[in-house]
């Protein structure tokens, strides 16, 4: 395991999974949210993320969450894992308000400096997450049904899939096989 793409809908558990997986393999961790927004909840232009992410993916070892699903393509080619977290929309939507509420006035670790938690970006991004449901899953589904016979696909829809798959990776450590 050397190149892990993780994506799943906001409130799924991404960047959770995400920082465990490198804690326990030692695999350099790279956030969406990292090349999507600047300090200050300022936007990249989409050029500047299709950049940056080809930057990313171009390295030996990652684990790579999150979307711009315009370099999807070039990321699943290159994994060697793809991991799908498919969550309901009731159960992301109540984790998204509750860390939204926890986190308040604080930025997150899979942010840039400057992006703390705010009440008033909560109902842009539900408005998001809502209009994409049904969409986003389908681009979902449709990716790791058609990943390379080089990459494993692994599907968790439960906590308890996501503690059960971290405890098998648990004493996998860069260079070695899973």
């Amino acid at each position: 395991m050397q190149r892990v793409m993780i994506i799943g809908q906001p409130g799924s558990g991404k960047s959770t999974l995400a920082r465990a997986m490198g804690k326990h393999t030692g695999l350099p961790v790279i956030h969406i949210d990292t090349i999507h927004w600047q300090p200050g909840w300022v936007e990249r232009n989409a050029d500047e993320k299709t950049r940056l992410c080809h930057e990313a993916e171009a390295r030996d070892q990652w684990i790579f969450e999150g979307g711009h699903s315009a370099t999807w393509d070039n990321r699943i080619a290159r994994a060697d894992l793809l991991i799908w977290i498919d969550r309901t929309p009731v159960l992301r939507f109540w984790r998204v308000f509750l860390r939204t509420l926890t986190q308040r006035g604080s930025t997150r670790p899979d942010l840039p400096e400057d992006c703390p938690e705010q009440l008033k970006n909560l109902l842009a991004l539900f408005n998001f997450m809502w209009t994409t449901r049904k969409s986003a899953r389908a681009k979902m589904r449709q990716l790791a049904a058609t990943a390379p016979s080089t990459c494993r696909v692994v599907c968790l829809r439960s906590n308890r899939q996501t503690r059960q798959f971290l405890s098998s990776i648990r004493d996998v450590r860069c260079g070695q096989s899973s």
